[in-house]
């Protein structure tokens, strides 16, 4: 069983739910719509000066649909290279 966090920009929340439905994973997740936060990319904070904001999805999962999460987000981040796509896979 993993437990996997995914922080991602709104900008490419389409794009990941279609890499995941071509796989037909992520069936059950949580969440989290507004994610405020600095990184590796730019802050998004949702005010006037950084008003990008991410979303944060947690899902558990079985190893083999885990891998499969990751397969898909890095096929994103390949499209989308400035966009701050963080994945944390992490052993439950």
């Amino acid at each position: 069983m993993k437990r996997v966090e995914l922080i991602a920009n709104h900008s490419v929340e389409e794009d990941l739910f279609e890499a995941f439905e071509r796989r037909d994973i992520v069936k059950a997740f949580t969440k989290i719509p507004s994610v405020h936060g600095a990184g590796n990319s730019t802050p998004k904070r949702g005010d006037h000066i950084w008003p990008e904001e991410n979303f944060l999805l947690l899902i558990f999962c079985e190893d083999e649909e885990a891998e499969l999460i990751s397969q898909s987000v890095s096929e994103v981040k390949e499209h989308f290279h400035g966009e701050g796509i963080k994945l944390f896979i992490s052993q439950m």
